[in-house]
C-alpha cells in the first residue's frame, strides 16, 4: 500500500479550518490540524490558512513561531501551500485600511485593496494559469471560490536562471490580480480550494501528489 503524504494544516487560531483538513484527506493526504512545531517542520506538506485582516493573521502566525517554521521548510525545499490571507502574508507588506504592515517577505511586493465597484470579491471566478502549472493541471477551465477585498496585483520577483520561472495564475475582478503562485517549494492561492468543490479537491490532489 502506498503511503499517503502527511500534511499539517497549521493551527495558529486563524479561524475554522476543519474544512481544509477534510478536503486534504479527500485529496489523498494524511492531514491533521495542529500547531505543533515538530509536526509542522517534519510533515511532507504544510498548509497555511488565513482568514481576516492581514495584520492580525501575520501577528498570530508570528506569535506561534509560524514564520520561522515556514522559513525553515522553504530553506530545505519542503513544500508549503498558503491560502487566502495565508497567501497574502507571504508578500513583503500589506496595505489595509491605511495601515502598511510588514509581511513575511518570501516574495517582494504589496497586497492592496482591489479596484472594483463592489467589495468583497465573493463567489466563483475563472482563472488563467501558466501553461506549466502543476496545481492547475487538468483544471484550466474550472472556477474557484473567492472571498476577499485585497490581493497582490503585481508580480515583482525577478528569477535568474538556473532557478525555474514561477508559475503565475491570474484572474480579474475589476482589475487583474494573482489568483495563485507556484514558486519552487512555496505555492499559494488567493481563493479557497477547500470551498471550491470538486475542482478544489483536484487542485489539492495535484499539490499532494507533488509532495
Amino acid at each position: 500500500m502506498t503511503r499517503r503524504p502527511t500534511v499539517v494544516v497549521y493551527d495558529y487560531d486563524s479561524g475554522n479550518v476543519h474544512s481544509a483538513v477534510k478536503a486534504l484527506i479527500a485529496a489523498g493526504a494524511d492531514a491533521v490540524l495542529t500547531g505543533d512545531r515538530t509536526a509542522a517542520l517534519e510533515a511532507d506538506g504544510l498548509f497555511v490558512p488565513g482568514v481576516g485582516a492581514f495584520a492580525a493573521v501575520r501577528e498570530a502566525l508570528i506569535a506561534k513561531g509560524g514564520d520561522e517554521i515556514i522559513e525553515r521548510r522553504l530553506a530545505g525545499g519542503r513544500k508549503v501551500l498558503g491560502v487566502c490571507v495565508g497567501m497574502q502574508v507571504m508578500f513583503e507588506h500589506g496595505v489595509e485600511r491605511g495601515q502598511d504592515v510588514a509581511g513575511l517577505g518570501e516574495w517582494p511586493g504589496a497586497v492592496t485593496e482591489l479596484n472594483a465597484p463592489v467589495l468583497p470579491h465573493m463567489g466563483w471566478n475563472t482563472v488563467t494559469p501558466d501553461a506549466g502549472s502543476i496545481l492547475f493541471r487538468g483544471l484550466e477551465e474550472e472556477r474557484f471560490y473567492f472571498v476577499h477585498s485585497y490581493a497582490a496585483q503585481k508580480w515583482e520577483l525577478d528569477v535568474i536562471p538556473p532557478f525555474p520561472k514561477p508559475q503565475l495564475t491570474w484572474t480579474t475582478y475589476g482589475d487583474p490580480f494573482l489568483a495563485a503562485v507556484e514558486n519552487g517549494p512555496l505555492s499559494a492561492t488567493q481563493f479557497h480550494p477547500e470551498k471550491s468543490g470538486a475542482a478544489g479537491i483536484r487542485l489539492l490532489k495535484n499539490w499532494v501528489d507533488s509532495l
